[in-house]
């Protein structure tokens, strides 16, 4: 087999992971793949992964691909062979490590949500800012994004397809909290995911809502719950099992479930759902847009699909029909299959590494950039705040007893 010129070969950019779990597997798998899919003005080099348990991230580097291991982030941070930093820790540790990694000169994509508080997340974009006039790049990972049938129906909407924009509704329904033995992991204690379905599940219909319909939420009504307050606690034999034989448990401090709506910038409402404990629902992330001159709607259940309406045709033959987003011209699938040969969950991440790639290489900002990061951790903040404001039920129990 004639081998590839070395000299020809793209520059190298060095990347370094911190953290090995789900979403670390997910980003492994983009970018092990994307330069073997799309030509790259730049040759992604897995340098290094890093983790708390040398066992454990030595298992994930072997698995996955990644040369070395590190038990310390910052060693990984500092190491010479890493040019971006890839953050897949929980959010209690997005600010720290971004802004060190932006501080040493790196680039840096960071999952989303951007951080746990507002004040984390105005730091992370100061630290953004600062490095960008030095040439270093941040990007907020909100992959759903990257699905080609959600880049598609972006394009419809800015090209005005669907005229005014008048309705976005998005729900975001999984199951895997429904047991009440579920333990209490990480997800569930604020101090480590600052919220629970909200910062989790909402931030990326938060994020998806205002990426089609191209314009902020500017102001929003909500409601909050928390329907298993305590857990099986996870933190070793010292808290064992209680005197009466039953294992200790210890209080959820997230919500479960968030409802909310909301009014874009140029008056269209919004709607939102986010739970953890829709019985049977395990990453049910649906979304519909209405607009004068038609409508879009998604299931990321059939995610290679978008349904759209064209309302200005003749009503007797007008519906919804089926966009089979496999064709070349469609967002990212020229470097995929022949047309029909469907894309799943985990391409979003090679398409997130290729972006981030072409923007480091041309020096263009990435999007979602740490302000677009900022902007969903300020929605977050003010849905939770008016979930607080608005916990008196007083006016619909007082219908329900006269009803009765």
């Amino acid at each position: 087999m004639e081998q590839r010129d070395s000299r020809t070969a793209p520059p190298a950019l060095g990347v370094g992971m911190v953290g090995y779990a789900f979403m670390g597997a997910a980003h492994s798998q983009g970018w092990r793949t994307v330069g073997h899919v799309f030509d790259l003005p730049l040759r992604p080099v897995l340098a290094a992964i890093a983790g708390r348990d040398a066992h454990a991230v030595r298992a994930a580097a072997d698995k996955h691909g990644w040369a070395a291991a590190e038990t310390d982030w910052r060693a990984l941070v500092a190491r010479d062979d890493v040019q971006l930093v890839d953050i897949c820790t929980p959010g209690d540790s997005h600010a720290e490590i971004a802004i060190a990694a932006l501080e040493a000169g790196k680039h840096v994509l960071c999952e989303k949500p951007l951080a746990n508080s507002v004040a984390e997340a105005e730091a992370m974009v100061t630290a953004a800012e600062a490095a960008r006039s030095r040439g270093q790049l941040a990007m907020v990972g909100f992959n759903y994004r990257r699905v080609p049938a959600l880049a598609y129906a972006r394009r419809l909407v800015a090209a005005g397809r669907l005229g005014t924009l008048r309705h976005v509704r998005v729900c975001y329904l999984q199951d895997w909290l429904v047991d009440p033995d579920f333990p209490l992991t990480w997800r569930l204690q604020r101090e480590h995911a600052g919220s629970g379905a909200l910062g989790d599940l909402g931030a990326h219909i938060v994020d998806l809502a205002q990426y089609l319909a191209g314009e902020p939420l500017v102001g929003v009504s909500a409601q909050l719950e928390t329907f298993v307050r305590e857990r099986p606690r996870l933190d070793g034999v010292s808290s064992g099992l209680t005197a009466s034989g039953g294992t200790r448990r210890g209080p959820v401090t997230v919500d479960d479930a968030a409802v909310f709506t909301g009014r874009l910038a140029s008056g269209a409402l919004a709607s939102f759902e986010a739970t953890r404990m829709a019985s049977g629902r395990k990453n049910a992330l649906r979304l519909e847009v209405n607009g004068e001159f038609g409508s879009l709607a998604f299931d990321l259940e059939r995610l290679n699909e978008l349904w759209f309406h064209d309302h200005r045709e003749p009503a007797a033959t007008a519906g919804f029909r089926r966009i089979v987003v496999t064709e070349p011209e469609h967002p990212y699938l020229e470097g995929w299959w022949p047309p029909g040969h469907a894309l799943g969950y985990e391409h979003t991440f090679a398409h997130q590494a290729r972006d981030l790639v072409e923007a480091i290489a041309s020096g263009a900002d990435p999007i979602p950039s740490f302000a677009d990061g900022l902007q969903v951790q300020r929605v977050l903040a003010a849905v939770e705040e008016s979930a607080q404001k608005n916990s008196v039920y007083t006016p619909v129990q007082a219908v329900v007893a006269e009803v009765r």
